[in-house]
């Protein structure tokens, strides 16, 4: 059974929701969701319908967040919810045959709705799903080694534009906003303000988010990580391989893991932000990577909102899934092993020839220390293809961005072995550039035996130190790369739209002009005194 009911926030905005409720007579615990598309949508995208989880035995609330949906108000990104997450969470938790437990489920913007209304520690709120969220917002979601996260960023806010149009009943408005999300007007890689929504939306956060390229108040009071310090739930952590998020799922669960005590869980499967299927970029990971979130919620529900024993405790408290292998791994902990240094070597060549570079494993020794030589040109910057931070997002076949003269490859032997890895990536990398500031791109590959290329890791930095060596932070993974594939470190000074281009002058990306970028050089180098290696999580099989 559907209705359509109302509450009112302590200041006197009226939030409208659609709760499910089970088909049998009694009382039952209350699953919160908070969202700003429309409750009609109610995360479908990736989870089961609020009449599924109802079935279970559980009220469903799917609430729209002030001035979204029908809810009255004025929508300002993450602004309000601890306060309206908060009364709603009372509200709920009050509702007619609930018995007073909620627990909250969600992703991406739901998923923040959960943490900030945990911030205001609800007494009735006893657990939470977080998924793919934003630790700190700045680092987690608008930029990524201080590199603005041009498409998504601008997708979301022409999205989250055309809603607001919506709720105006301003026709012209939408469907120009429409055309836009189809085809992203991205006519300028480095000057990343954007006219049309100076023009459509105004109001919009895309503007203060590229106005604050730096971690300053606006993102600390917008962060969840400002406002959790005093929260301690049990709580189920999700994300995904490829996830724009996964740095921000990860470094919630382990602020929560290392002083909670209530426990802490974490899933990862090899999804994208959506939807969480087997099949992602262009690749199938088989039946076992389709979802399995939604029976591990409902186990997680019943264990802190109905008592009783699912035998979710007795399991490991991590589950990654390992792609490759194609199947579920648990862990006590994530995994933390010494990582293993593989070294760049090269004939000084690897950027016009993919085979002039070699990635050595640890027990080899270099032969040679030449340098390799890059030109970044701003009028044909480096695409980006799949990883983490572009749409479509997942592996893609990259074998001809690896052929491009500015992009410079390492590539190891075939694998005498399976090799595991899962875990943080790190690379230290010594490079110069001739300008105040340049951008650098890591993407690590498997390379089949028959030349194909696949991507599963990726970082990006931009630079503006001198001092080497740069390190970056490549999205963590797991992964079972087989006997017989190499693995590929490629490197590149842009990726772009995904991040904005640097125009190699130092100025933030408001005060950039694609008429000011240069022409970039820059020189890798790798010797026994100062090696360039990018550290890789061995694991056991």
């Amino acid at each position: 059974m559907k209705q359509t009911l109302a509450m009112h926030t302590r200041d006197g905005v009226r939030l409208d929701a659609d709760v499910y409720y089970p088909d049998a007579a009694g009382d039952y615990p209350v699953l919160l969701m908070r969202q700003p598309y429309g409750r009609a949508i109610a995360s479908t995208v990736v989870y089961a319908h609020p009449s599924w989880y109802a079935a279970q035995g559980y009220i469903v609330v799917i609430q729209d967040v002030r001035g979204r949906g029908s809810s009255e108000g004025e929508f300002d990104l993450f602004a309000h919810e601890i306060n309206d997450g908060d009364d709603a969470v009372n509200w709920a938790a009050a509702l007619p045959h609930s018995t007073g437990q909620v627990g909250m489920y969600g992703f991406s913007y739901q998923g923040m709705t959960q943490l900030f209304a945990a911030a205001a520690q609800p007494p009735a709120l006893k657990t939470i799903c977080p998924s793919m969220v934003a630790y700190d917002l700045y680092a987690d979601w608008g930029y990524e080694g201080a590199a603005f996260c041009y498409q998504l960023n601008l997708g979301w806010a022409i999205q989250l534009a055309a809603e607001t149009a919506r709720r105006q009943g301003n026709a012209d408005a939408y469907q120009t906003l429409y055309g836009a999300a189809c085809h992203l007007p991205i006519t300028d890689s480095v000057q990343v303000q954007s006219g049309l929504l100076r023009h459509l939306a105004p109001d919009s956060h895309y503007h203060a988010w590229v106005e604050h390229s730096t971690p300053d108040a606006y993102w600390q009071q917008r962060s969840p990580k400002t406002h959790l310090s005093q929260v301690d739930l049990p709580m189920l952590h999700i994300g995904g391989w490829f996830d724009t998020h996964l740095r921000g799922t990860l470094a919630l669960y382990k602020a929560m893991a290392d002083r909670s005590a209530y426990p802490q869980h974490l899933w990862i499967g090899p999804w994208a932000h959506l939807p969480w299927g087997r099949r992602v970029g262009s690749l199938d990971y088989g039946p076992a990577a389709n979802s399995p979130i939604d029976r591990l919620q409902i186990r997680w529900f019943d264990h802190f909102l109905k008592g009783k024993d699912t035998g979710l405790l007795e399991e490991p408290p991590i589950c990654l899934f390992e792609m490759g292998s194609n199947r579920w791994r648990h862990f006590a902990h994530f995994p933390t092993n010494l990582p293993q240094p593989y070294r760049l070597q090269t004939t000084g060549l690897a950027a016009l020839d993919e085979q002039q570079g070699t990635l050595l494993a640890p027990e080899a020794s270099p032969s040679s220390e030449l340098p390799d030589i890059l030109v970044h040109d701003p009028w044909r910057p480096v695409p980006s293809l799949g990883g983490h931070a572009a749409y479509p997002a997942g592996p893609f076949e990259r074998s001809s961005l690896d052929s491009r003269s500015d992009v410079v490859t390492y590539t190891s032997a075939p694998l005498t072995a399976d090799l595991h890895l899962a875990g943080e990536i790190g690379l230290e990398l010594y490079c110069t550039a001739d300008a105040p500031s340049f951008d650098l791109c890591a993407v690590l590959s498997e390379v089949k035996p028959d030349g194909r290329v696949y991507n599963f890791s990726q970082g990006y930095q931009r630079i503006a130190e001198p001092a080497a060596p740069h390190r970056l932070t490549l999205q963590p993974t797991c992964i079972c790369l087989p006997q017989g594939s190499c693995l590929r470190l490629s490197l590149s000074a842009a990726c772009a739209p995904a991040y904005a281009v640097n125009p190699g002058t130092g100025a933030a990306p408001n005060d950039s002009r694609l008429i000011d970028a240069r022409v970039i050089t820059l020189t890798f180098s790798s010797t026994a005194a100062q090696p360039s290696q990018v550290m890789l999580p061995q694991i056991d099989p």
